[in-house]
């Protein structure tokens, strides 16, 4: 079994474990009010902010000139990215949403919410099954910067399906790649990865830096970390800390 970093803080934070990251989401929700949709708004701005920054800062492109892809998958990580991409248009960004074609149940409340809200700005949204992910490929090569939103703290084993094949476009074009909270593929706990995994120049994690994040072996894949605050209440900073 893969030990978990000792590293205990970041940023001047506690850092965390997948398994007590959810305890504080769901503790925030239910002590003291927070709705989790306000969370996830939150951290798609911030991950907006981030990425503008960073293709200002490393690839001199402004936003009114930036073209952005965004990937996002099925869960709360897809989520966060619908919201980043409304937020990236909103900054004059040029946007397009690839999105992991739902399961047989759909998409979740959250994701659902956030789809029809990046329609109503007019944001171009493609499904990512088998048949669009050729094309999907020769696209994502026209971009100037990649988010991946594709799978978050809660994703268990190696990537399959469409993700998998997304994971590897992704990575193939070269480009700039910004994560949302963790690069898809790699562990929050540990930091290793099945082989499978987005090799990232950002990573913007999420309220704490994740344990996974801070171990040695995982830097050269998740480039510059930052960790956004995205409106956690000091109790919750205080719990993180136990």
């Amino acid at each position: 079994m893969s030990k978990i970093p000792q590293i205990k803080t970041y940023a001047g934070l506690p850092t965390v474990t997948a398994e007590k990251m959810k305890k504080l989401d769901s503790d925030s929700s239910v002590k003291y009010g927070i709705k989790q949709e306000v969370l996830m708004e939150n951290a798609g701005k911030a991950l907006a902010q981030e990425t503008l920054s960073f293709a200002f800062e490393k690839l001199k492109i402004e936003p009114k000139d930036l073209k952005a892809a965004v990937f996002c998958g099925r869960g709360n990580n897809g989520g966060d990215g619908l919201v980043c991409a409304r937020y990236l248009k909103k900054s004059g960004c040029k946007v397009k949403i690839y999105i992991a074609a739902p399961s047989e149940k759909g998409y979740g409340e959250l994701v659902a919410a956030n789809i029809l809200k990046a329609k109503e700005e007019e944001i171009e949204i493609k499904l990512a099954d088998v048949d669009s992910l050729p094309e999907i490929e020769k696209e994502s090569f026209l971009f100037d910067i990649l988010i991946d939103a594709l799978l978050g703290i809660s994703a268990l084993g190696k990537p399959a399906g469409a993700i998998k094949r997304l994971i590897q476009i992704m990575n193939k074009t070269g480009k700039d790649i910004v994560a949302a909270d963790i690069p898809s593929g790699i562990s929050p706990d540990t930091g290793h990865h099945s082989g499978v995994f987005v090799k990232a120049s950002l990573t913007v994690t999420f309220g704490f830096a994740k344990t996974g994040l801070m171990a040695a072996h995982a830097q050269k894949n998740i480039g510059l970390l930052k960790v956004a605050d995205i409106g956690y209440p000091k109790e919750i900073i205080e719990e993180a800390s136990r």
